[in-house]
C-alpha cells in the first residue's frame, strides 16, 4: 500500500508540479501557432484504447482540438522529441540510451495486454507461454500443434524490434530485446497485421487487447486465462503493459495545457471514459506496477515448467 500511494503521488507530481528541466538544445519546429490546438502522435494500440475518446471529450469540456496521427509507439516518443508534435502516445518505454528518446516524459494512463489472435473460424482457443516462444521461435509450424487443423501456420510479426508489441513481447517472454522471430510475414504496424488476420484462416499473431478486441478475429486464452478487463486488472493475466501519454517538459509552449489533459486521463471522468472502451484505467490497478518484477518471475517458472513436462512425456 505505501509503495502504491508513492506511486499515485509520483504521477500527480508529474502532471501538476513545476519539475527541474534537463539541459538540451533542441530547435522548436513551428507547430506552436495555434494554443488551442494539440497535435498528436503515437501507436494504433493507445488510439484505439483511449485516446480517440478522451481528445474528443476533453474538447467538448475545454475547447482544446486534438489532431491524432499513428504511426506506432517509436513515432509516439520520437515525434515528440524532436518536436514534429506537440504530444504523443506509447505502448512501450523508453529505450534506455537511445538520443531519440532521451529527455522524453512518459505518464501512464491505462493498461494494455498482449494477445494471441487468429482467424475467427479457428478451432484452437488457447496457447501456452512456451507454445508461444516455440512458434516465435520457428518450432511449432502446424495448426495440430495448436489444437487446430492440419494446416501450416502463418506467423504475422511486427517488423523491426522496438515496435511497442515487438519490444514488449521480446522482454516479457524471452527477457531478450534482441531476440529473432521466425515470421511468415512481417508488417509496419498493427493495424495491417491485424486485418490479415481477419482474413487468412492459417495466420497467427499478437497484437494489444485495446485495438485486437475491436477486430473480428478470435483471441486465444494464454495459459487458460482469457485477456479480459478482470483478469488484465488483477493480473492473472500475464502478459499486461502500461499504455502512456509522452511529452517533453522543456521550453514547451503547451506544457501547461499537456499536463491539464493528463490530469484529466487520469480523472474520475477520464477514467470512466477509458473503462467505457473497456480498458483498464492506470490508477484502478495501480497494484500491477508493483507486480511486474512478480510477472516477469511467473513467466520464466511457467515456461520452465512447460519445458520440463515436455522432456519428460514428449508433449510440447
Amino acid at each position: 500500500m505505501k509503495n502504491n500511494l508513492i506511486i499515485v503521488f509520483g504521477l500527480l507530481l508529474a502532471i501538476t508540479g513545476v519539475q527541474a528541466a534537463e539541459n538540451q538544445t533542441d530547435s522548436l519546429p513551428n507547430i506552436n501557432d495555434d494554443p488551442r490546438t494539440l497535435r498528436w502522435a503515437g501507436c494504433g494500440i493507445t488510439k484505439k484504447a483511449f485516446m480517440k475518446e478522451l481528445a474528443a471529450e476533453y474538447e467538448k469540456i475545454y475547447g482544446v482540438r486534438f489532431i491524432l496521427e499513428g504511426g506506432g509507439a517509436t513515432k509516439g516518443i520520437r515525434r515528440v522529441k524532436d518536436r514534429s508534435v506537440n504530444i504523443g502516445g506509447a505502448c512501450r518505454p523508453k529505450i534506455a540510451g537511445a538520443a531519440e528518446e532521451r529527455f522524453v516524459r512518459m505518464t501512464p494512463v491505462a493498461w494494455d495486454a498482449l494477445v494471441v489472435m487468429v482467424h475467427k473460424d479457428n478451432p484452437a482457443s488457447n496457447i501456452s507461454l512456451k507454445q508461444v516462444k516455440d512458434l516465435y521461435e520457428g518450432k511449432i509450424t502446424n495448426w495440430k500443434e495448436l489444437g487446430g487443423n492440419d494446416a501450416p501456420i502463418e506467423l504475422l510479426v511486427r517488423k523491426g524490434k522496438i515496435s511497442g508489441v515487438g519490444s514488449t513481447l521480446r522482454q516479457l517472454v524471452w527477457g531478450n530485446p534482441d531476440q529473432e522471430f521466425t515470421g511468415s510475414a512481417e508488417y509496419p504496424s498493427s493495424g495491417p497485421l491485424e486485418k490479415a488476420i481477419e482474413e487468412n484462416p492459417n495466420a497467427i499473431g499478437i497484437s494489444g487487447i485495446s485495438s485486437a478486441r475491436k477486430r473480428d478475429v478470435k483471441l486465444l486464452a494464454l495459459e487458460g486465462k482469457t485477456p479480459d478487463y478482470e483478469n488484465i486488472k488483477s493480473g492473472h493475466y500475464l502478459l499486461y503493459r502500461p499504455l502512456y501519454v509522452t511529452y517533453m517538459m522543456r521550453d514547451n509552449p503547451h506544457l501547461k495545457e499537456i499536463k491539464r489533459f493528463i490530469s484529466f486521463a487520469l480523472s474520475k471522468k477520464g477514467r470512466e471514459i477509458i473503462r467505457a472502451q473497456g480498458v483498464v484505467p492506470y490508477l484502478d490497478a495501480i497494484a500491477l506496477t508493483s507486480k511486474q518484477k512478480e510477472q516477469r518471475e511467473t513467466v520464466r517458472q511457467l515456461q520452465e515448467q512447460r519445458a520440463t513436462k515436455g522432456a519428460a512425456t514428449g508433449a510440447p
